[in-house]
């Protein structure tokens, strides 16, 4: 069993769930990581024991597709490491680039995300061979102890698919679901290099054929598929077919484990929010804590589906019916 509360923040993507790690970040007793099973997909989890060199090459792994992403101008926001002027690079030659590990999560943590990614390798390098969940335990709290952290909560997106096998892996852990407006969630989709990708995946004709070959040869233009124009009620979709599936996962799980979070409740009332959020994680609610938090939330983006053309608005809030229907809203 891990030796520090573990809460993981589940929700569709483009839910407000960046902002929430960065709210969680300014807290001195929460270990904040955000991204990593993302940045770790899709292997973050697999099934059998693993070394502690196997678990190793998950993290520090370079992901092929999003180094060349970087590469052509369609990083993801979310991934700050190019920014800084680190060591590793997605201009790297073949079989180099960013580290997985150092996408989003380390960057997250630190100013100089190389030094922390060398100061893990002799510590999970060297674990005995055991399940990932207990190497993933071991760089939990190798982290918090460098960072004196009474708790850890991990946060992804798009992470609501990942219920089942997170319950699997780590049975201790509590669960947050951050959920937003469905027609704000997609519009915010839509403009989302990583969310076009997903919605390209979900088309039928030719397109899942064209992105099996983007992936695979250096030479398939990126922008084409990229920047093709999608109805962003297709997104609305996407939003609604997430929340009706991992709502499916989330009302499985024991009562009380799973705490549902409102961006718009958050924008709303953050002091009253993040208190029940710190209870739910096992801290205080900080008063300078709260300060800094109602500092950081921005609610200038809620609302955006609303300047939308009125036929594509309706047709987005249709798309976006069902998932609305599942959570009760």
């Amino acid at each position: 069993m891990a030796s520090r509360p573990l809460t993981f923040v589940v929700g569709t993507g483009r839910c407000g769930s960046t902002a929430l790690s960065e709210v969680l970040r300014l807290h001195p007793h929460v270990l904040s990581l955000s991204e990593l099973m993302a940045s770790l997909e899709p292997g973050a989890l697999p099934e059998g024991p693993l070394s502690g060199e196997e678990f190793w090459e998950i993290l520090a792994s370079p992901p092929v597709f999003a180094n060349r992403l970087i590469r052509e101008g369609f990083g993801l926001p979310e991934h700050t490491y190019p920014g800084l002027g680190g060591r590793f690079s997605a201009e790297g030659a073949e079989g180099s680039g960013i580290p997985a590990v150092a996408l989003t999560t380390l960057p997250h943590l630190s100013d100089d995300p190389d030094a922390l990614f060398d100061a893990l390798r002799p510590v999970l390098g060297a674990r005995p061979r055991g399940p990932v969940g207990d190497h993933h335990r071991a760089l939990f709290d190798a982290l918090a102890e460098r960072f004196d952290s009474r708790a850890v909560v991990e946060r992804s997106g798009f992470s609501l698919r990942l219920v089942p096998r997170l319950r699997e892996v780590f049975p201790e852990a509590r669960f947050v679901h951050l959920y937003r407006d469905g027609a704000d969630c997609a519009l915010s989709m839509s403009r989302h290099p990583g969310f076009r990708m997903i919605q390209l995946m979900r088309e039928g004709g030719d397109v899942p054929g064209e992105l099996a070959a983007l992936m695979s040869d250096e030479s398939a233009e990126v922008k084409p598929l990229l920047t093709r124009p999608v109805p962003v009620s297709a997104f609305g979709r996407l939003w609604s077919d997430t929340v009706v599936e991992g709502m499916a996962y989330l009302d499985a799980l024991p009562a009380g484990l799973v705490l549902p979070l409102s961006y718009e409740a958050l924008l709303d009332a953050p002091d009253a929010e993040l208190t029940r959020l710190a209870a739910h994680l096992g801290v205080e609610p900080l008063s300078g804590w709260l300060a800094g938090a109602r500092v950081l939330l921005d609610g200038g983006r809620r609302g955006s589906a609303e300047r939308l053309p009125p036929a594509e608005l309706a047709a987005l809030r249709e798309s976006c019916r069902a998932g609305a229907r599942a959570l009760g809203v």
